[in-house]
């Protein structure tokens, strides 16, 4: 259903619950799922009720936290899972005791680093549903010999060696539901549901779930366990809490629990039903999702940060606000896009609402740290000279070729006056001639789009709004060397002479079809395909690019290919090429690929969605009807870059089926490295024995990597999430980049149309070669910061306290990963975070002011250690955040 339906029944369940904790004093308690958000949504509804939701959780009635919402762990950001907690801490500490438990009941799939995250978090047990034992649909357990655990209990660690106990919902999160009162119903019901609870657990203490999805409180559950209580009284019926429950599970584990390491996906199953292919699943969410996440922690965060340090209030409330709003779509039904279409209808408005305020936050930062940068050096350029600062905020150093809008010889204006005169005086004054410059005067090779003369306004803060009139020039250049987490000042000079605005003669294109650098060279053959040559290993990488569509017949949450189904592909496919771009800094071909492919699924799939034919058992297949499926790529490569960008349009005119693209690495080898939550996690390219999924797709956040130790080839993505390595003899990567489907799947018959996701669709990747071993770490920190895009600000002539190019945080560490740089809500100290990459020790170094304590935190941001020396040791796959305090 849409939230508000949920809404509504949630407001009758907790008012429900209250009267029934008035009513019975024997109703011990209540698990609010693990999160904070159904409370906060509760009281905005009934904001009277605070106090009596507060009693209840003072008195250990109700359970609160430690997550803000109940997150997908693979299909949200490292940080996006540290702000649920942080936020869900904070929210749940207004109330009353914080539960201390990593709570999973229905992630699908967990990340591997979650022992390591909870640990710092001062959480030592997690409970969870999914990744570890064969299992069935809703994690029934098939077969109770051969499996990864023997038990529901086990020792789960994180590939840095953190260790928490972790409880497994063997037999499902609603194994205690709706508990008979009547004695003879309730003696079947208990001699089913104490033995299949007692063949998993490792003690005498046997962990019942009463509740389900979408079920209310079971209002009678005191009387149903007095008369469990007769029906068994060599049993105590305990209406308990999780935490006396793991209390006593502790004081008597065995000794040979398994030890667990890492990712729990479910690979050790027949593959169906670890709902991998949820991260394909209306793919534009996922988009959306990335550039939301990323314009908060890789840009809002930083930016504000920095304002902070050089005088500005930083935006807690704000920055929660977008975080709250965010993450209220990371539930794993909404991000993984398994549920009915309004849903999405929805989590589109709340995305925009986040990424609207996080764009005002970025905004206003850089205005005020722009308004600090000294820009005199263009005061000898003429009073028309317009100076700009680029901020790069990936956390690495980097070239980037930039493109941005300025605006000069503006006319504020009056109610008073005629605005028609007003934009004839900015034309007759203003031209769009002139020449870029950088901040030592150097001029820089620019492509320069005349805008015209244009409206617009500002909103001072000590006065009315003031419309102006301004000419409008969009500029492309290159912008080299940026510091990390730094900025870089650049100045337009307007000027009639077109002849200082000249371009170069300089180019990347050497061949027909052909683009190259210092690293690479890009060769488009006639069918769209392309190979590429790296330079630094002198490895050739071929036909890549092959596009491949195949039907779908399966629902949001898996997929399924008909049986007999053969692939479309454009290998061998005359493709329309032409050069879109050919300046000194960048060059840019476009490849336009029509396939004929089958309009739908035939009659037969509709019948059998609306009968609930389970989707294996299924035999529609794809239509006879054809469509046009265009597809418009651009492949660009830019001067100073060792990656190839892409971006791919897809006009969808066609159901039921999936789109990828095929990159063959030329590396057969049974690993692989897929970018993880706070991880680059080592995945195996052959499924286990028990696996009899055809498909074998994994989760990615950021990239996959394919290498042996002399070559390898990292490919990256925006907001795509979904991969194969295929069990060829080339190492093929198969990135999907669209999934058309038409039902929810699940348990009845929800159609989806939106999921078929018709009309133009786009999809942004990058390719980075690099020389395999040791040397692929240069490529991981080339994806992460291809996903983050400049922050450009117009500034002023003026003198400043910060130089034209600055960095505020320099650090290095060949195998480090930035990950955020925020302020604390607390103590206002300066944090910033990074992770390591590598399954080995590494260094972290960090060039601060002199007059600052660096020391040591958790996730949480409190406080653990002084930092003594640097670098700073980092153990494997550690996750270290440093707080620093000005002195």
């Amino acid at each position: 259903m849409p939230y508000e339906a949920h809404h509504v029944k949630l407001i009758e369940t907790i008012n429900s619950l209250i009267e029934t904790f008035e009513s019975d004093p024997d109703f011990k308690s209540f698990y609010l799922d693990g999160q904070t958000i159904v409370v906060e949504d509760y009281l905005q509804v009934y904001p009277e009720k605070r106090e009596i939701i507060q009693r209840l959780c003072d008195a250990g009635k109700l359970s609160l936290g430690p997550w803000y919402i109940l997150q997908d762990e693979f299909l949200t950001s490292g940080e996006a899972n540290v702000r649920n907690l942080q936020i869900g801490h904070r929210d749940a500490r207004t109330f009353g005791p914080i539960s201390k438990i990593g709570y999973f009941p229905d992630s699908f799939g967990n990340m591997g680093q979650a022992a390591q995250i909870l640990q710092q978090a001062g959480i030592d047990t997690a409970i969870f549903g999914r990744g570890v034992k064969a299992t069935g649909f809703n994690n029934r357990v098939v077969d109770a010999s051969d499996q990864e655990s023997p038990y529901s209990e086990l020792i789960w660690q994180s590939p840095d060696g953190s260790k928490v106990l972790g409880i497994l919902f063997a037999n499902w999160y609603n194994n205690g539901m709706e508990i008979p009162v009547d004695p003879d119903t309730a003696k079947s019901y208990w001699d089913h549901r104490i033995a299949r609870t007692r063949q998993y657990a490792s003690t005498r203490h046997l962990l019942l779930m009463n509740g389900c999805d979408h079920q209310p409180i079971q209002t009678d559950l005191s009387e149903a366990l007095r008369v469990a209580r007769e029906l068994y009284p060599d049993c105590d019926f305990i209406h308990s809490n999780y935490d006396d429950y793991i209390k006593a599970v502790k004081n008597e584990l065995p000794d040979d629990l398994t030890l667990t390491t890492g990712e729990l996906r479910g690979q050790h199953t027949d593959g169906w039903y670890s709902l991998v292919n949820t991260a394909s699943a209306r793919v534009y969410i996922k988009q959306l999702n990335q550039q939301n996440q990323t314009l908060l922690e890789k840009i809002a965060e930083p930016l504000a940060a920095i304002a902070h340090g050089l005088g500005k209030a930083y935006p807690h409330g704000l920055m929660q606000y977008a975080w709250k709003t965010l993450m209220q779509n990371h539930p794993h039904d909404s991000i993984c896009g398994c549920s009915v279409d309004e849903v999405y209808h929805e989590m589109k408005t709340r995305f925009a609402k986040s990424m609207e305020v996080g764009s005002a936050l970025i905004t206003d930062s850089a205005r005020f740290i722009s308004a600090k940068v000294d820009t005199s050096i263009f005061a000898s350029f003429g009073e028309d000279a317009t100076a700009f600062v680029v901020y790069n905020t990936s956390g690495y150093s980097s070239s980037s070729v930039v493109t941005l809008e300025i605006e000069w010889s503006h006319r504020f204006f009056n109610q008073s006056e005629d605005p028609s005169a007003v934009f004839k005086q900015v034309s007759d004054r203003s031209h769009g001639e002139g020449y870029l410059v950088n901040s030592q005067g150097d001029r820089l090779d620019c492509t320069v789009e005349d805008l015209g003369v244009r409206f617009g306004y500002e909103l001072p803060n000590d006065r009315f709004r003031q419309p102006y009139m301004a000419h409008a020039l969009r500029l492309t250049f290159e912008a080299k060397s940026l510091p990390a987490l730094g900025l870089a000042t650049f100045a337009w000079i307007p000027a009639m002479d077109t002849a200082i605005s000249k371009s170069s003669s300089d180019t990347l294109i050497t061949d027909d079809f052909t683009m190259e650098n210092e690293f690479i060279r890009v060769i488009v053959a006639q069918d769209g395909s392309f190979s590429m040559f790296d330079k630094g290993s002198d490895e050739l990488y071929s036909d890549l690019g092959v596009y491949e569509d195949v039907g779908d017949i399966g629902n949001e949450y898996i997929f399924k290919q008909p049986e007999g189904d053969v692939a479309i592909t454009t290998r061998g496919i005359p493709a329309e090429i032409r050069l879109t771009e050919n300046t000194p800094y960048r060059a840019a071909f476009e490849i336009r690929h029509t396939l004929e492919v089958p309009a739908t699924a035939d009659e037969q799939l509709q019948q059998e969605v609306e009968t609930m034919v389970e989707f294996r058992k299924r035999k529609s297949v794809r239509s006879q009807q054809l469509v046009p499926l265009n597809i418009v790529t651009r492949i660009s490569l830019e001067r100073e870059s060792h990656a190839l960008q892409v971006h791919t349009r897809i006009d969808n005119t066609a159901k039921d089926h999936r789109l990828r693209v095929l990159l063959p690495t030329g590396i057969k080898t049974a690993l692989h490295y897929a970018d993880s939550v706070f991880e680059v996690a080592e995945r195996e390219t052959i499924p286990a024995p028990e696996w009899e999924n055809p498909s074998n797709c994994q989760h990615m956040q950021a990239f996959v990597d394919v290498h042996a130790d002399d070559r390898g080839l990292t490919a990256a993505g925006k907001g795509l999430n979904e991969y194969e390595v295929l069990q060829d003899d080339k190492g093929t990567i198969a990135l999907t980049l669209l999934r058309s489907i038409g039902e929810l799947g699940d348990w009845g018959v929800f159609h989806t149309p939106d999921a078929q996701c018709l009309g133009v669709n786009v999809a942004e990747w990058s390719l980075i070669p690099h020389g395999g071993g040791d040397n692929r770490f240069a490529a991981y920190r080339e994806a992460y910061r291809y996903a983050v895009p400049v922050t450009t600000a117009q500034t002023g002539i003026h003198e400043g306290t910060l130089p034209p190019v600055h960095s505020f945080l320099a650090w290095d560490g060949k195998e480090m990963a930035f990950s955020s740089l925020k302020i604390n809500e607390d103590n206002g100290d300066l944090m910033a975070r990074w992770y390591n990459l590598a399954y080995t020790p590494s260094n972290l170094s960090i060039n601060t002011r002199e007059n600052s304590l660096l020391y040591h935190s958790n996730i949480m941001e409190e406080m653990t250690s002084e930092v003594q020396t640097q670098p700073i040791p980092v153990c494997k796959a550690g996750i270290v955040t440093i707080g620093i305090t000005p002195l």
